[in-house]
């Protein structure tokens, strides 16, 4: 009886952190289900807007946008004003934006809504890091990393299919009402479990900073999706460019001149840093790209209905999932810049197979192998990418290259999707306005039915060419769309091949030696390996 006093406040904490690692885990979770289960309902979203391929990327871009430009600056709140307080902010944020995205009424609704997501996603993923790294120590904290990590690389997994059967079977609007009641159980936990904590020497936000930051970006996103239908030379363009590219200037002036920056630019003068942040990069325009467009093509290429399209990801997507397990092994016997040069050229063989395939008309049982390939590819980088870049910095400054990692890739990943969608755009039209199926009718009508091409709504297409025969009109627009995606994996690979030169002629192999011991590969590098 007298040991029970001791042995049970034990028995509770360990309890207690069980359920902080479950609330984490599932709250940043959402952020990556979110950032691609809507990639299999975006043709379904276009139908319902009339919208065209601006549109709908702006579901997938708005998101990442706000997610990416203040993913600094909510590091910076958590540390200043709590990182419990931080998660449940977030947790609200997401849970109010993710009902009006379910219920909006139209696609400027729902991609505002989706900005909103974006901003509570950055505090939950910075927050649930640090509430991570507050909870746990030692080989415990490893551990927690671990589980953290099979938690976003599930997300990243089943977010196709489950985004694919919610999509068929409930509708796209269930995409985003099934957040709501989960955040609710979250909330509920993370308040009674997680413990607060924050950094004593922290000062105020940098607003400036984050202002300019956050505003170029936009500036520059928004030129990179609308140059391509309003002209590259047109005045908005040219203005949101030089505009963007003035308050970045402005953003590192900032930072330069700040006592306590959100980036220190002196790591940029270290070789393997910037190697790393170049692989990321490739990793994000070459890859991670892959996961907005491949479920386009599937359905609008190969006519997949979104459930079946979904379970269609699985040989890209497993191998993303289960690639860093095979890269951990081989972090014992090859250094950082061999491997991430090798992710790099496995992940540009894929993309050419993907493109040679499709230009080919192989089945998709055929095309798949090119998935696995590009999916190897991705999965190696996902896993070495943060890990080399973590460990070029002391490790006092392991929080800010976390967030210099994250940055990163998901603004390669933005300028991914929009570049990369303006080739797609651009292909498709040029294919479908001189399709034979549509020889005859009015240049710019047919210009106007290929944006319906580029988001999926096939139906829209015959519908706006009134009276055309249905099965031509379908056969050329999805031989069209799928030239389009052949010529963004050929620009993917080709800009995937630059970044691996740089990442290869950067990276020491002396600074990024492999490791001999578990210990090696533990506390130090199992929380940046499961963080891409």
């Amino acid at each position: 009886m007298a040991a029970e006093p001791t042995a049970s406040p034990g028995k509770a904490e360990e309890k207690r952190k069980s359920l902080v690692l479950v609330s984490v885990g599932l709250a940043s979770s959402l952020i990556m289900l979110d950032s691609n289960i809507v990639a299999v309902s975006l043709p379904s979203i276009a139908r319902t807007f009339g919208a065209t391929f601006s549109d709908i990327e702006w579901v997938v871009s708005a998101y990442v946008l706000s997610f990416a430009a203040l993913l600094l600056a909510a590091g910076s709140y958590a540390d200043r004003h709590g990182r419990k307080l931080a998660m449940l902010v977030g947790l609200v944020i997401f849970t109010v934006a993710s009902a009006a995205c379910g219920l909006a009424t139209s696609a400027l609704v729902l991609n505002l809504s989706r900005a909103v997501q974006g901003v509570g996603a950055s505090l939950l993923l910075t927050a649930s890091l640090a509430v991570i790294n507050h909870t746990f120590y030692g080989a415990e904290r490893a551990k927690a990393y671990a589980f953290w990590g099979s938690c976003l690389g599930i997300a990243i997994t089943c977010g196709p299919i489950l985004g694919g059967v919610i999509t068929d079977y409930l509708g796209w609007r269930w995409a985003f009402l099934i957040n709501p009641p989960i955040c609710a159980i979250l909330f509920v936990a993370s308040a009674l479990v997680v413990e607060e904590s924050r950094d004593h020497e922290a000062k105020k936000l940098d607003w400036p900073g984050i202002a300019t930051f956050s505003a170029g970006l936009f500036l520059l996103i928004w030129a990179s999706i609308d140059g391509n239908s309003l002209g590259w030379l047109s005045t908005p363009i040219v203005l949101r460019i030089v505009g963007g590219l003035i308050l970045i200037g402005a953003f590192c002036l900032i930072e330069i001149r700040e006592p306590r920056p959100m980036v220190d630019f002196s790591l940029f003068r270290q070789p393997t840093f910037l190697g790393s942040a170049f692989a990321m990069l490739g990793y994000a325009v070459g890859a991670q790209v892959l996961i907005f467009f491949l479920p386009l093509l599937l359905q609008n290429a190969f006519g997949l209905e979104p459930a079946r399209a979904g379970l269609a990801m699985l040989p890209f997507a497993l191998p993303m999932f289960l690639a860093p397990r095979f890269g951990a092994r081989l972090a014992a016997l090859y250094s950082g810049r061999a491997l991430l040069t090798l992710g790099i050229a496995v992940t540009v063989l894929g993309d050419l197979m993907l493109y040679f395939l499709i230009e080919g008309g192989s089945n998709y049982t055929v095309f798949a192998i090119g998935m696995i390939v590009a999916g190897v590819g991705a999965g190696l980088l996902n896993s070495e990418t943060a890990k080399v870049m973590q460990g070029a910095v002391p490790p006092q400054r392991a929080g800010m290259a976390s967030g210099i990692s994250a940055t990163t890739r998901f603004i390669g990943l933005l300028f991914g999707v929009a570049g990369l969608g303006a080739v797609l755009s651009n292909g498709v039209t040029a294919r479908f306005v001189s399709s034979g199926a549509v020889h005859g009718l009015d240049v710019g009508l047919l210009r106007q039915a290929a944006k319906r091409v580029s988001s999926g709504d096939l139906d829209g297409v015959v519908s706006m060419l009134g009276g055309a025969d249905g099965g031509p009109i379908h056969a050329a627009a999805r031989n069209a769309f799928a030239g389009g995606f052949g010529d963004v994996s050929v620009i993917a690979a080709l800009i995937a091949a630059f970044f691996g030169v740089l990442t290869y002629v950067l990276v020491r192999a002396s600074e990024t030696a492999p490791t001999s011991s578990a210990k090696g590969s533990g506390d130090g590098e199992q929380p940046v390996a499961v963080m891409e």
